[in-house]
């Protein structure tokens, strides 16, 4: 009894055991929830931070690794890594994106070109082509050009007729000399007028390879007529090749007309002499180039007279090289 009277006086006393309120307890689970909340916040932030580090980080290993191959292969000279592969190589040279294609082709071969294909082995090799002919050659174009310069005192038919070459007025108005074992190019084909035979040229002409006169130390004959429109006409062969020919003729108190054209056509070279009180020599130079078959033909003719006597022209020798 004194026991049970105790413990009511201590319960009423406050001094002795007793359970806590309700509103202390309401209160203490509410600050458990706050921490409980802030923690979970706290947690959340952390995973929120390393997600953030962890997609910055793969972002700047994305742009190395764009960066890397966007940028030129570096020279050879670079120096390799390892594995004996060049620095900085990422691909074989190449056309772009030809990696992965395969058609019927095959696998690509250095040094063709695109849509080329590498010869297919030929069991039996084929025996080389002969060297073809060289294409004919074209035949030359018409050449014909004429000049005039002072005769030489002294002309040696066998030097500058190397070819073929002939002589007149020896042994009278119808004697003729040629070269011995020469061409026969030179053709002459008569021409108006009756020829003259004369020894008062002021040039001399020598020969050593003649017929029917072997040789000859020095003429001055000659051969001339007269009048207006009288005159010699020559012609000489084409042969294909360059070829010179030089006349050698005069005028007496006339002028002279010398005419040169080539059987094919085209224009004719004209050159004139004129001596009206004296006679006067000159070498006529014909340069002609000609297929065979074609001629060269020329007339040497009295164009003017100055005198009642005799007005002429006269023609000595001619030489073909």
């Amino acid at each position: 009894m004194a026991d049970e009277d105790r413990t009511r006086a201590q319960s009423q006393s406050g001094n002795g055991p007793t359970h806590r309120p309700a509103s202390h307890r309401a209160h203490a689970a509410a600050q458990t929830r706050s921490a409980l909340r802030r923690l979970a916040r706290a947690r959340r932030r952390r995973r929120w931070a390393l997600e953030g580090i962890a997609a910055l980080v793969c972002l700047i290993v994305l742009g190395t690794y764009l960066g890397t191959r966007a940028a030129p292969e570096p020279d050879s000279d670079a120096g390799e890594g390892p594995g004996g592969v060049s620095a900085g190589a990422a691909r074989p040279t190449g056309f772009p994106g030809a990696e992965g294609r395969t058609n019927e082709a095959g696998p690509a071969t250095p040094g063709l070109r695109p849509r080329e294909r590498p010869p297919s082995p030929d069991s039996t090799p084929s025996a080389p082509a002969p060297p073809s002919a060289p294409p004919p050659r074209a035949p030359a174009a018409p050449v014909l050009s004429v000049s005039r310069v002072e005769a030489p005192a002294e002309i040696d038919l066998s030097a500058v007729g190397a070819r073929d070459w002939m002589h007149w007025g020896l042994r009278g108005g119808k004697s003729t000399i040629r070269k011995r074992a020469g061409t026969g190019e030179i053709v002459d084909s008569g021409g108006r007028g009756n020829r003259v035979a004369w020894d008062g040229n002021q040039e001399v002409v020598r020969w050593s390879d003649g017929t029917p006169e072997r040789s000859v130390g020095g003429s001055s004959n000659g051969v001339y007529t007269c009048g207006v429109g009288n005159g010699f006409s020559l012609a000489v062969a084409g042969s294909g090749e360059p070829r010179t020919v030089h006349l050698y003729a005069g005028t007496w108190m006339a002028r002279g007309r010398l005419d040169a054209r080539l059987s094919t056509g085209g224009p004719v070279s004209t050159v004139r002499l004129e001596d009206p009180y004296t006679s006067q020599s000159a070498q006529f130079t014909i340069r002609f180039e000609l297929p065979r078959g074609a001629r060269l033909v020329v007339t040497w003719t009295v164009e003017k007279v100055f005198t009642e006597h005799c007005g002429n022209v006269g023609l000595q020798a001619v030489a073909l090289r």
